[in-house]
């Protein structure tokens, strides 16, 4: 097929991608790498402090190809690298792994979320979105969004063979979008959908607070499915 010809939904081979993932210690981070073990990709948790990633590793099973290290390890040798830090922590850590992050697809799944009596609700950013605010501190890195709306606790479930939800993957580069679109698609039940530019991160976000409010109403784990695509 050649460029002119090729569609949509025509997405590239990324069985042979490494992942760092910088945050892996939390519940999402650690799934997501989880996730993507089991799909056979080499996979490096990242945290502030080597032990911890190396716990959180181990604790996914000896069979898994997951080790941890430190940041700037998992920044540095993984192909491919999502962020799942805590917003509070967000920017700091993408600013002191600027040098290790440039040229290099980076994904941002954090959502900038406060929480009181009357639940969660999404925060401020200055940039934009916590995703403008990746691209603003690393200009030398190809920032994607997605991973916004997947349940941790349903990607850690060992009886859940199937995440039955497509992830929304916004940003600039078309070759970096169509990349997480089908990495998303190499868990099983998962799928990749481009979701519009990366200024439109923001409500991307702060989805993440309804679907948090969909939850505890229905005590459930709601993703999303988009229609007709």
């Amino acid at each position: 097929m050649t460029e002119q010809q090729k569609t949509p939904y025509d997405l590239p081979d990324v069985s042979g991608l490494s992942i760092g993932i910088l945050g892996g210690t939390g519940d999402q981070g650690k799934g997501l790498a989880r996730r993507f073990a089991l799909a056979g990709h080499q996979v490096i948790i990242g945290s502030r402090k080597a032990d911890r990633a190396r716990d959180a590793a181990a604790d996914l099973g000896a069979d898994l190809p997951v080790r941890g290290a430190e940041n700037p390890v998992a920044a540095g040798e993984a192909d491919l690298v999502i962020v799942a830090v805590p917003w509070d922590g967000h920017k700091a850590t993408l600013e002191s792994l600027r040098a290790e992050l440039d040229g290099k697809i980076v994904v941002d799944c954090v959502n900038p979320l406060g929480f009181d009596k009357r639940g969660a609700f999404a925060l401020p950013v200055e940039e934009g979105s916590a995703a403008e605010q990746a691209a603003a501190v690393l200009p030398g890195s190809r920032v994607v969004a997605a991973f916004h709306h997947v349940s941790a606790k349903l990607l850690l479930d060992p009886d859940v063979d199937e995440m039955q939800l497509d992830v929304l993957v916004l940003g600039d580069d078309r070759e970096a979008t169509d990349l997480v679109q089908a990495l998303a698609g190499r868990i099983p039940g998962m799928r990749g959908v481009y979701g519009g530019r990366l200024r439109n991160a923001h409500q991307i976000e702060a989805f993440t607070a309804n679907l948090i409010s969909i939850n505890r109403r229905y005590k459930a784990h709601a993703g999303l499915r988009v229609t007709d695509v």
